[in-house]
């Protein structure tokens, strides 16, 4: 059994994939106590891997839609039995994780979101996207060197500290922008 703190569908709001459908699979639990989380994952409904597949495909079996493991931290409870069903309808799927632990390799895009004080395990991802507060930036060249990536995005700490990213960004051109644009859009 799973831990589920919620599925829903809306509209990826972070990084490369900014603006796809996708519906989004939150589990609950984390490794880490990150003080700008904006989750509730202590609570979580137990589930099957059927009873979520279940759900999402009763949201979508477009296979143009994303279906995106969140959290709390899923890569420590997602496993090779539930991607498969996941994948049942042609779908990508994605995971965001802080990379502290493996994930399955059948899982089609992968975003790393390291946080300071942990030790990231995963070396590889589609996307590095760091949420930029003062203990991630002393860490940003650390991240960019081991975890190598298609794409590295910097991401203002709640929409709270924008310009600071901006001007980051503005003097190291390596890193790309990323915005919380379901808060903007007062979505979920």
């Amino acid at each position: 059994m799973y831990r589920v703190n919620e599925i829903f569908y809306s509209l990826q709001g972070e990084g490369f994939n900014t603006g796809r459908a996708a519906v989004f699979v939150r589990f609950a639990g984390c490794n880490l106590r990150c003080p700008f989380c904006d989750t509730d994952f202590t609570h979580g409904e137990p589930m099957s891997a059927e009873q979520i597949a279940e759900r999402v495909f009763a949201y979508s079996t477009n296979p143009d839609t994303l279906i995106v493991l969140t959290g709390g931290e899923p890569s420590l409870q997602v496993d090779e039995p539930l991607i498969r069903l996941l994948h049942g309808h042609g779908q990508s799927v994605a995971i965001e994780t802080n990379g502290t632990h493996s994930i399955p390799d059948t899982i089609n895009w992968v975003t790393v979101s390291p946080k300071a004080g942990s030790t990231v395990v995963l070396t590889k991802a589609d996307e590095v996207k760091i949420v930029l507060t003062p203990e991630t930036q002393s860490l940003l060249d650390t991240w960019r060197q081991t975890i190598e990536a298609k794409h590295y995005y910097l991401q203002p700490c709640s929409c709270a500290n924008t310009d600071e990213v901006v001007a980051y960004i503005l003097k190291h051109p390596e890193w790309r922008l990323s915005l919380q644009t379901h808060k903007y859009l007062h979505i979920q």
